[in-house]
């Protein structure tokens, strides 16, 4: 990965939060626009999503089992552990089940993407990371369903079914088939690899476009909610704080060496967020807030990040 690339992954914070203070503005300043941004977000998810898609090694799938306790350690954390912490942490929010979904929705995913440059820059052991994340997303899409039906099935049912979430199918579905067929077609010949590191630039810019759209289009909404917007902000802090401790205790269970305790501990700690936007933002009115905290939460995050940075590999995993 080059040095200007980290350097533009490493603040992107300041750059999303640009984005979402702009699209607030221009969505009070011209309500109007709010009907053109919705249309407009689509394509640019699917172009989000594909470009980020592609990053993952999908043709590759069986490297992840090359580590059996580092693998395990991984789906326990991420798939067991983590999305029991979610449950439990939302039982703290206000009794809405709107704000409720959008926490569940962002804290059952986990990262495939930038999680693996905060290995690299915290010590982690970046091989094991590239390895893990196809499988982390062919399980989060393949558990995602499972886990809503468990916590949400009656509430979620009842406001949205399977002819409601067909474009949100569709803008995660078409992309996912896109990058399986991009891999193969860029690594034959190896000399189209170099399409995949443009288009490893996009996902950061195209996804400040996203909060711009997502915030000018929602700002009525944003507004009204504020006060709970507040609330899942310590949520998601303490979240961060248990996924990291959570990764120290599988990491000494597993006897697994410190480099991989790291790379565990990021992954831990980092969500999907856009790939459940899509979702969120197929809920009916008065369910706004679920896309809204789903944006929040990769600001927290990346403000996380910066901690985790000093304390993963300084302090936690020594």
């Amino acid at each position: 990965m080059s040095l200007e690339r980290l350097t533009l992954e490493r603040r992107q914070v300041w750059l999303y939060l640009t984005m979402i203070t702009a699209g607030l503005l221009v969505g009070s300043a011209w309500p109007d626009l709010g009907r053109f941004f919705e249309a407009l977000l689509w394509p640019i998810l699917i172009v989000l999503l594909y470009a980020t898609f592609t990053q993952v090694p999908l043709l590759h799938l069986r490297d992840a089992f090359t580590d059996h306790r580092f693998l395990a350690a991984a789906l326990t954390g991420n798939f067991l552990i983590l999305p029991v912490l979610a449950w439990m942490l939302v039982q703290g929010l206000p009794p809405d089940p709107a704000l409720r979904l959008g926490v569940l929705l962002v804290l059952f995913v986990p990262c495939t993407d930038w999680f693996i440059t905060f290995s690299q820059l915290g010590g982690g052991n970046t091989a094991r990371a590239m390895a893990l994340t196809p499988l982390n997303l062919l399980s989060q899409l393949l558990l995602l369903p499972v886990y809503l039906l468990l916590v949400m099935g009656n509430e979620l049912a009842a406001v949205l079914g399977l002819s409601d979430i067909w474009p949100a199918l569709v803008v995660v579905l078409l992309p996912l088939l896109a990058a399986v067929t991009s891999e193969y077609w860029i690594t034959i010949p190896e000399r189209r690899v170099v399409l995949r590191e443009r288009l490893a630039w996009w996902p950061v810019p195209l996804l400040a476009l996203v909060v711009f759209l997502v915030a000018g289009a929602q700002v009525g909404a944003v507004r009204g909610a504020l006060g709970q917007l507040a609330v899942v902000v310590p949520l998601y802090v303490l979240f961060l704080l248990l996924a990291a401790l959570s990764a120290k205790g599988l990491t000494t269970l597993m006897r697994l060496p410190a480099d991989q305790g790291r790379t565990l501990a990021f992954s831990l700690g980092t969500r999907n967020s856009f790939i459940v936007l899509p979702f969120a933002l197929t809920l009916p009115s008065g369910w706004e807030i679920a896309a809204m905290v789903i944006v929040v939460q990769p600001l927290v995050e990346l403000f996380g990040m910066v901690f985790y940075l000093w304390w993963v590999p300084r302090k936690l995993f020594r």
